[in-house]
């Protein structure tokens, strides 16, 4: 049987006929271009893993190709060979950090040139057998994100214990007897800035006596552990480094695609690349350092929205530059919700150094066919993502050509909802806020939850969107009020003494006589006044603040307190001050948790709780995820907290569990 020949794609701006008839001749299926324009699309429909640049004559053009594919070359495990005049030393560096993986300077032989593409596609196969089956060594040993809490093993370990590469904290803890869970948890204590690095021995079932040796990274934000066997050393720190990367590079990214397909299920499995928008003028104007930190906060915006949307087994992980790739087993309208959400987030500013960067975003989306592999399933993303950058004004493109609605999923939301809460399905959880001082649990925040018969659940924030889609923003904000009332006012005689905040929306606000009709209602429901608080969000009155300052000036009078929740994400925060008369302030999360980030974030979180509390409110920080944050964040003079470092949002047993504990360990 003959074997097909391999594709080979060559752009050469002076000398492409050549190249491709010496390349035909040896034995490749070539597909040739001379312009840059639409070169990334045409590789990747070429099905090539190894990608000829010839910069010859033309270092400019041969730089912008590169930069084109590297990102496909890296993203898809295949070989870029530039050809180069010699002596341009300067070509072959940036060439090289546009993804490049081969050189060969003229003048060269036919002979050369083919021994050169020979060695190309050997690196490509050993690629794309490395990202199928994982690095050639198997280390032992684990990372942990203290950001996203993410808990990832390295391949070897998962193996070893027979599990999942990514697991939680408590299920690898509950692997180890009591005895050494305790000096586990110890090791873990022991950690801070001042001392960064520890180590406990244990016995390991199916290793025998191990040590595990811990280093905090406080600038990651992680902690990393190289499990050594006794009588062995540890991995090298680069090779550690490497393979703790779990599913947040391109080989691990493929390994977990491959699982996925191999297992199957009953959701469709999505695939999305997401690429920045002008990151290389940021690397250039502001140098690689900014970019890298740039690139950190862009992955933790996705992060958090792909958490949030398509829950703790989705994967993220960093392809290759700044292209992402996101992936999830999930219904398509679950994916465009993460989609929208996505977007969203990546075009919003960043700060770099002293500037703001705006960058936004482009999307390529595949589901995967029942034919896939892992590299199909990347590459067909691939190419929706080449067709969006093409694009003049489309951020996201679908592979196949499936129909794209970025309002779509919001719409069919929007038709699910007129008969949600007649079903009962929309429910309320409750999220602690703790005293920074104290530690104690001083009150709670109601948040909708949606749970969808397909989709699973729904937070607050699209529920309210799929509302204003069907105009039932006011249906929905009194179906809310009364739940939360209702539940609130037969809540344990543990909770008694807690503040309830509830919040209020933009429709609300604008309804005639609505102060008279909320009152009504909290006095119908028996829950008193006095102890509840009213959020507004500062996106949802900009349209006026008289009439908003009217409402709250009433409602407060009758008892209530006011807070503005969400502050620091829009534009007219100042003036919200000013005029309304408010109680409290709640530092949005994304804003909170710069207390730990660059001297210029302190700076700027620093003034706004000053700032707050010379005008007599008690700041409420959200988000909070660390003791670094609530430490820095209660040294600056906030006074409350809500977020994971206490809790996730819970039901009412949950929540009567969480203050009882909390109130034992305050007498113990």
């Amino acid at each position: 049987m003959t074997t097909a020949p391999a594709p080979l794609f060559i752009l050469s701006f002076r000398q492409r006929d050549e190249l491709a008839s010496l390349a035909a001749g040896a034995g490749w299926q070539v597909v040739a271009a001379r312009r840059v324009g639409g070169a990334e699309r045409r590789f990747l429909s070429s099905g090539a893993a190894v990608a000829v640049i010839d910069a010859r004559g033309a270092p400019a053009d041969g730089l912008t190709a590169a930069t084109l594919l590297g990102g496909a070359i890296e993203a898809n495990g295949g070989a870029l060979l530039a050809l180069v005049s010699r002596g341009e030393t300067a070509t072959i560096a940036a060439l090289y950090d546009a993804g490049a993986t081969h050189f060969l300077a003229s003048p060269f032989s036919d002979s050369e040139l083919l021994q050169a593409l020979r060695f190309a596609a050997r690196h490509a196969d050993r690629m794309a057998r490395e990202w199928q089956t994982g690095p050639v060594f198997a280390p032992l040993g684990w990372r942990f994100d203290l950001t996203t809490r993410d808990l990832v093993l390295t391949p070897g370990l998962a193996a070893l214990l027979g599990v999942a590469e990514e697991l939680g904290v408590r299920t690898l803890l509950r692997r180890l007897d009591a005895g050494d869970r305790s000096v586990a948890v110890g090791a873990l204590r022991r950690m801070s800035q001042a001392r960064p690095a520890t180590a406990f021995a244990h016995d390991a079932t199916g290793i025998g006596r191990v040590v595990q040796h811990l280093q905090l990274d406080l600038a990651e934000q992680r902690i990393d552990a190289v499990i050594e066997p006794l009588g062995s050393a540890p991995e090298p720190a680069a090779e550690m480094r490497e393979a703790l990367a779990g599913a947040r590079d391109a080989g691990s990214a493929r390994r977990w695609l491959t699982r996925r397909l191999e297992v199957g299920g009953d959701a469709p499995l999505h695939a999305m690349l997401i690429a920045l928008n002008r990151f290389d003028m940021v690397n250039t104007a502001y140098g690689r350092a900014a970019g890298d930190s740039l690139l950190r906060s862009a992955q933790k915006r996705v992060g958090d929205v792909v958490h949030e949307v398509l829950g703790r087994d989705a994967l993220i992980a960093r392809m290759s530059g700044s292209t992402f790739v996101v992936a999830a087993a999930a219904a398509r309208a679950r994916i465009d919700l993460a989609l929208e959400r996505i977007v969203g987030e990546l075009a919003r500013p960043f700060v770099t150094g002293e500037s703001i960067a705006v960058l936004g975003c482009r999307i390529g989306l595949a589901e995967a066919l029942p034919a896939d592999s892992a590299a199909s399933l990347l590459r067909r993303a691939s190419e929706a993502l080449a067709e969006a950058r093409d694009s003049d004004s489309a951020t996201m493109r679908v592979a196949n050509g499936a129909a794209d609605s970025s309002n779509a999923a919001i719409d069919r939301l929007a038709v699910d909802l007129n008969h949600a809460m007649e079903r009962g399905e929309i429910g309320i959880l409750f999220q602690p806020q703790v005293s920074a001082s104290s530690g104690a649990i001083v009150g709670v925040e109601a948040l909708a939850r949606w749970e969808h018969g397909v989709l699973g659940s729904i937070g607050a924030e699209t529920l309210f969107a799929a509302a204003a889609r069907a105009d039932l923003e006011i249906g929905l904000s009194d179906h809310i009020q009364k739940l939360v009332l209702a539940q609130a006012a037969g809540w344990p005689a543990a909770l008694s003494g807690l503040r309830l905040a509830l919040n209020l929306t933009a429709a609300d606000i604008a309804r005639p006589g609505f102060a008279d009709l909320f009152l009504d209602r909290v006095d119908a429901s028996g829950f008193p006044r006095n102890r509840l608080t009213l959020e507004i969000t500062e996106s949802g009155l900009i349209e006026d603040l008289g009439i908003a300052s009217a409402l709250l000036s009433v409602l407060r009078g009758a008892g209530c307190r006011i807070a503005i929740d969400d502050f620091g994400t829009g534009y007219s925060s100042l003036a919200y001050l000013k005029a309304l008369p408010l109680d409290y302030l709640k530092i949005d999360k994304k804003l909170a948790q710069d207390i730990t980030g660059s001297p210029r974030d302190r700076i700027v979180v620093r003034g706004v709780i000053d700032m707050a509390r010379s005008l007599g409110l008690t700041v409420i920080a959200e988000g909070v995820e660390t003791d670094a944050q609530l430490e820095a964040l209660a040294k600056e003079g906030c006074q409350i907290y809500q977020g994971f470092l206490c809790s996730e949002a819970v039901s009412i047993g949950a929540l009567n569990a969480l203050v009882v504990n909390a109130a034992s360990s305050a007498l113990q």
